[in-house]
């Protein structure tokens, strides 16, 4: 692994990448023998230190979970990150394009948590009986790391290119609707762009969540009632541009919308 001094290098890179808007060239390019828990390492770094500077951890989000979504970025592992209290926003939102870096948006479900989840051993119907509510929700990504060739060691080291989510529509109990089949249209400017149905993350979108809460145990995390989990995306992401409105349609479950300036 990655010694200390070189990941809280990478760290303030980041820091700096963020700061500045100007990715920064690629780990896995830099650092061939880097590993996926080297990237979380990294992205544990990075966490310690925003809490410390006082952000508040409120959820997670779940990356690469849909063949969409892998087919558009060439990585095939699931990967997590974590989302604080001022990446959260409601629909109708207006976001600065400048403060993010070429930012892209993706269609998810996000899951409500109403008690723990601890791994291992955590499966689909633990998810579903520790779940408050299901909404609609957008999330906004945001790439510190250059995109080209990107691998997942730099996926998860930029805290799964998490920028912000945009939570809307009309929250429902986990066995009001059959999850799979909840489906969302995407649209940029009054055309459409994508669609997507929610089984398209590992079959069910609270299948990602279990997945997470598995995932964690090992580093002695998990998560938490009260937590919002974004479950991954069940389109390709979207480019956005200053001026583009983004409007998406989930039918019976409302609609999620946001503009960037």
């Amino acid at each position: 692994m990655l010694d200390q001094d070189t990941l809280d290098r990478i760290a303030d890179e980041l820091h700096q990448a963020f700061t500045t808007r100007t990715p920064m060239p690629r780990l896995s390019a830099r650092y061939p023998g880097m590993t996926i828990d080297d990237a979380y390492a990294v992205q544990g770094v990075w966490r310690r230190r925003n809490e410390a500077a006082g952000r508040t951890l409120v959820g997670r989000k779940i990356g690469l979970t849909s063949r969409a979504m892998q087919a558009a970025t060439g990585i095939t592992e699931p990967d997590y990150g974590i989302v604080f209290d001022d990446m959260v926003f409601e629909t109708g939102s207006v976001f600065d394009w400048d403060s993010y870096t070429h930012p892209r948006v993706e269609v998810e479900l996000a899951f409500l948590l109403n008690r723990d989840l601890k791994g291992p051993g955590c499966t689909l119907f633990d998810v579903l009986n520790a779940t408050e509510y299901v909404v609609p929700a957008l999330e906004i990504l945001d790439s510190r790391i250059e995109m080209q060739g990107r691998t997942v060691v730099d996926t998860i080291s930029d805290n799964a290119a998490m920028g912000a989510m945009v939570i809307g529509g009309r929250p429902v109990r986990p066995d009001a609707v059959d999850l799979r089949w909840v489906a969302a249209v995407l649209h940029k400017n009054q055309s459409i762009e994508e669609t997507g149905v929610a089984a398209g993350v590992l079959g069910h979108p609270a299948a990602g969540v279990h997945w997470l809460a598995n995932k964690i145990a090992p580093h002695g995390d998990l998560l938490r009632a009260g937590e919002i989990v974004l479950a991954g995306s069940f389109t390709r992401p979207m480019w956005v541009d200053k001026g583009d409105s983004v409007f998406a349609d989930y039918g019976n479950l409302g609609t999620v919308t946001c503009h960037f300036r």
